[in-house]
């Protein structure tokens, strides 16, 4: 299992998830390239450790366990994970 950036991240980009990884597993950062020109954040799925620390840091609502990832939002998994694979 893994943590799933969705829907409400995006255009918004609140970084404080980030700070609260313990394993350096949401990208892209402020100090990155890519967190200008990309509009959400992601979680990589083969280094989250499903600790929970990025929920209740997220203003938005936008990170869900896998598990527990809205139908409507089902497609984050998959967005998520292919953000990572050129990397």
């Amino acid at each position: 299992m893994t943590y799933v950036i969705a829907e409400p991240c995006k255009n918004t980009k609140d970084a404080a998830c980030v700070a609260v990884c313990p394993v350096d597993c949401i990208h892209p950062t402020k100090e990155e390239a890519e967190f200008e020109p990309e509009t959400m954040l992601y979680i990589n799925p083969e280094e989250c450790i499903d600790c929970d620390s990025c929920v209740p840091e997220c203003p938005v609502d936008a990170i869900f366990d896998e598990a527990d990832l809205p139908a409507k939002w089902a497609e984050y998994k998959e967005i998520n994970a292919k953000w990572y694979e050129n990397r």
